[in-house]
């Protein structure tokens, strides 16, 4: 099973070059002929560089306040660069080792939940990279290095190995706010298991160390505790905001946008976070149906994060952290051959639009 993700690991990132070679000489909107490496350097990848390259504590180098992100992918990124592949090329690297890791664990993961479903894992691992997001899990972002260790985190929780499930755990809350969901779902999962043994219950704490550890560091350099929320809040108006209030900004933003200058690169993607949002109400109901209630935890606090900000934005990236939605994906096309050759048809011209969009600096989330 390990060989056979692999390989569609490799093909798809060997895709992805292609796409990022490709695009930027076909859409090339300038006079001068194009940087296909710098196709990689988009978003937030400039700010996760500057984070490696210069820290929390030297303004703001990309222009943007670095706080709001989490410690742990910059620092793998600046051991890495120690090889002499430089930040950017560090950032690629985490990223395809880490996605090559979490694609072996997610098929891990469906085999165990659906073992009476043969060949399961290997598809829920492809349907995973072929997503329409996809091409975050080759970019120097850190969905890749967040699923690498939550992905097997639950793995160890569905098999009852909570301390080894609450490390993972403990490892993904240094990569991204998301990891304080995890742990939350992790709670969950062991107060609703069969499996929960008491004596292991004080390692559900062990998530709340780095966690607190970076909240602590931030208030000794910054002043605040919560200096990472205020920089979201200053670079990406994630203030809070009434769910309602949220949809209504989301839903203006979709249909009639806000960005002038470039409406076709903004309308299109607000229309895709409320598809990813209807998604993600639709994998909610199914777990909740299942009575998978760690899981069901996991992509309620997800959703209830992004519908609290003043618009949902970036939620079709969060979707690549729902295993349950690959999972689930891959058991439909397995019951149901039609729904995996629907599935491909849509999801590879996406990825390829959503691959040629990023790699030609249009937002795509």
């Amino acid at each position: 099973m390990t060989r056979e993700v692999l390989g569609w690991w490799l093909a798809t990132r060997v895709g992805l070059f292609v796409l990022s070679v490709s695009a930027p000489l076909l859409f090339n909107r300038g006079t001068d002929y194009p940087d296909v490496w710098h196709a990689w350097v988009q978003w937030d990848v400039w700010h996760l560089k500057a984070l490696a390259q210069f820290g929390y504590n030297n303004g703001e180098p990309s222009q943007a306040p670095l706080a709001a992100f989490f410690p742990g992918f910059p620092v793998l990124v600046h051991i890495v660069q120690w090889t002499g592949v430089g930040y950017f090329g560090a950032g690629i690297v985490v990223s395809a080792v880490a996605s090559a890791v979490a694609g072996v664990y997610l098929a891990r993961l469906a085999q165990y939940e659906f073992p009476e479903l043969k060949g399961l894992g290997p598809n829920a691992a492809v349907i995973w990279y072929g997503a329409p997001v996809g091409v975050f899990l080759a970019a120097g972002y850190t969905e890749a290095l967040f699923c690498a260790f939550a992905f097997p985190a639950w793995l160890a929780a569905r098999q009852g190995r909570w301390a080894r499930a609450a490390m993972f755990v403990a490892l993904a809350a240094t990569v991204r706010v998301s990891g304080i969901f995890l742990a939350f779902a992790l709670v969950v999962e062991f107060v609703t298991s069969k499996k929960r043994d008491w004596p292991s219950a004080p390692w559900l704490l062990l998530p709340a160390i780095p966690v607190l550890g970076f909240m602590a560091y931030l208030k000794k350099i910054h002043g605040s505790w919560f200096a990472w929320q205020q920089a979201q809040e200053k670079g990406w108006a994630r203030e809070f905001t009434w769910p309602w209030d949220s949809l209504v900004h989301t839903w203006d933003a979709a249909s009639r946008g806000h960005f002038a200058g470039e409406r076709s690169d903004w309308t299109w993607m607000f229309r895709a976070e409320l598809v990813a949002l209807v998604i993600g109400l639709l994998v909610l109901a199914w777990l909740v149906r299942r009575r998978s209630w760690g899981e069901a935890a996991w992509v309620a606090a997800t959703v209830g994060a992004f519908c609290t900000s003043f618009w949902v934005y970036s939620l079709t990236r969060a979707t690549l952290l729902w295993w349950p939605l690959w999972i689930g994906l891959a058991v439909l096309a397995h019951r149901h051959r039609w729904i995996g050759r629907f599935y491909l048809c849509v999801a590879i011209p996406l990825a390829a639009i959503w691959a040629a969009g990023f790699f030609t600096g249009r937002w795509t989330g």
